[in-house]
């Protein structure tokens, strides 16, 4: 998948306000209050502008007030260091270019990995999973 590239105009008329500043400006939804925070269906989590998937199955609560999830396989996500909030921490990047949120070391073994990630830089498509875009 090819880093998609528009002005931040272009961007800004496509997304709301709330994506832009989240996936495009590196922005973090306050705890708690994301769509997708307390969403226990079945489906898949895919970046906003239809990347993806991370399966729903796997979510889990991590009682941090954003989406949490087990790293996807296979991987798909590149992930970066980043300096913000005071705090450096990994950000967690589509192949696309948007910004989905951040993943730390405290997650569920095997693999140990929490994808931490912002209700608003992502989409979700219900079952039955073979309607989701690949």
């Amino acid at each position: 998948m090819e880093r998609i590239v528009r002005s931040d105009a272009e961007w800004q008329a496509i997304l709301t306000p709330e994506q832009y500043a989240v996936a495009r400006k590196q922005d973090t939804e306050p705890p708690f209050t994301g769509k997708y925070h307390n969403c226990h269906e079945y489906g898949m989590y895919l970046c906003l502008l239809r990347h993806g998937p991370f399966l729903s199955g796997d979510k889990f609560d991590s009682g941090t007030g954003w989406p949490s999830l087990p790293p996807p396989s296979p991987p798909q996500y590149p992930d970066r260091p980043r300096l913000s909030h005071g705090m450096e921490r990994t950000e967690v990047l589509c192949p696309c270019g948007a910004h989905l949120g951040h993943v730390f070391d405290d997650g569920p073994l095997p693999a140990g990995k929490r994808y931490c990630m912002n209700s608003a830089a992502l989409s979700f498509c219900r079952v039955p999973v073979k309607n989701c875009p690949e």
